[in-house]
């Protein structure tokens, strides 16, 4: 069995064309916009639309999608190539149309839409021209259990009336219309059963915006909203009746896993920034990186980041090739998560008293990597899914090996 961890030529190509790009046109691009808050709305518009449009003249646009629809046409272990490439920079999904959750919904669009669906709203967001969002999370409930969403869509003839409250929706204020999810069925045979799935057009009567929840970053697109007697033609519903369990399973599983190919490059720039400090910084009669805790700290983070990449790779590998995902998708979005979160805190021990403040961008990636261990399902939910499927797994078959990634070792 071959078992190649090289790239093919044409693979190769492409992380290299991402890698030139990002060098030569995105972190040119990032400089001139600086903070965007001290330079011109309209001159930063301009900025990310240029390098948007040399993203398309490259051939780089949207490595996700298929062909036919403006795509790359990329399968999940090429997508990791280019993920980690873009994620080396702010703006490198984005300026690539390759960003969360208009990556997510692009997927989601693609596998359920109806025709008419596919080409009012998924062309739109193929195109760039539109952006979007995708409402589930409650305050009321836990967000790691859908099947308590208390959001209600009522049916009146051609229409459903929908009255409930979403929060932290990413990109809700900037999307022109939202991926929904509701219930609808009241005692379904399965709790899993009891959601649907509406495209909501923003802005729409009903559909209430009603502030942005600040967070450990700031207030960075995290909306909370109000549904107040919202009305959906039938027409937007998206997948079937009481399928929007499934719908949003099959969103979240890729999704998560995108999240981590971004992770795991965030996670080597740190050990790189790491790395450089303990070779530039003299404390105590040698360089850092001459010391045994440091080095231990450095060691430690190599590691879990080569572990981090193997798992995203078996993972993806897996999606590509149709088998069974989900444990390993589990295994991969806790793991790196927390190696993400590790790497960054050792980053920020050896620069010391630079690595807190924000003349480095790392304690503004140790903010964002909180956030990694509970969006798209907290730690612990993962790890009880995963112990689960490890103890089905011996149960049917007498051993854990199919839980463990079901390799030849």
């Amino acid at each position: 069995m071959p078992i190649d961890f090289t790239l093919t030529p044409e693979l190769e190509d492409i992380r290299l064309r991402v890698r030139t790009f990002i060098d030569e046109v995105v972190k040119p691009g990032e400089a001139q916009i600086g903070n965007p808050d001290d330079i011109d709305r309209d001159d930063y518009i301009n900025i990310l639309l240029g390098m948007r449009q040399q993203a398309r003249d490259a051939g780089l646009w949207m490595p996700h999608m298929p062909t036919e629809w403006g795509g790359m046409g990329l399968g999940h272990v090429q997508l990791a190539m280019v993920q980690a490439e873009a994620a080396k920079t702010y703006y490198g999904a984005f300026v690539l149309n390759c960003q969360a959750p208009d990556e997510g919904n692009m997927h989601t669009l693609l596998h359920w839409g109806t025709e008419e669906q596919k080409a009012k709203y998924l062309k739109a967001l193929c195109d760039g021209y539109t952006m979007s969002c995708f409402a589930m999370t409650e305050p009321e409930v836990a967000g790691s259990d859908p099947t308590l969403i208390r959001t209600t869509a009522v049916q009146d003839g051609d229409e459903w009336v929908i009255n409930g409250h979403k929060w932290f929706i990413s990109n809700a204020r900037r999307a022109s219309f939202a991926i929904l999810v509701c219930r609808t069925e009241d005692n379904p045979d399965l709790p899993q059963a009891a959601n649907t799935a509406f495209i909501v057009d923003i802005p729409s009567d009903g559909w209430n915006r009603v502030r942005e929840i600040e967070t450990m970053h700031g207030g960075t697109g995290h909306s909370e909203i109000v549904i107040e007697d919202l009305r959906v033609p039938n027409a937007n519903m998206l997948g079937g009746r009481g399928q929007g369990h499934l719908l949003g399973q099959y969103r979240l599983g890729p999704a998560r896993l995108a999240h981590c190919m971004r992770w795991v490059s965030q996670a080597e720039t740190a050990l790189d920034m790491m790395v450089a400090r303990s070779l530039d910084r003299y404390s105590h009669g040698s360089m850092l990186a001459e010391k045994q805790g440091v080095q231990w700290m450095i060691a430690d983070s190599a590691m879990e980041l080569y572990q981090a990449k193997l798992m995203v790779l078996h993972a993806a590998f897996r999606i590509d090739q149709g088998l069974d995902f989900k444990s390993e998708v589990s295994m991969a979005k806790h793991f790196v998560a927390n190696m993400l979160n590790r790497v960054i805190d050792r980053s920020i021990q050896v620069h010391g008293a630079l690595g807190y403040s924000t003349d480095t961008p790392l304690a503004h990636m140790y903010q964002h990597a909180r956030w990694a261990r509970f969006a798209d399902g907290a730690d612990e939910i993962h790890q009880m899914r995963i112990a689960q499927r490890t103890i089905a797994a011996y149960r049917d078959e007498g051993t854990t090996r199919r839980a463990t990634g079901d390799l030849p070792v």
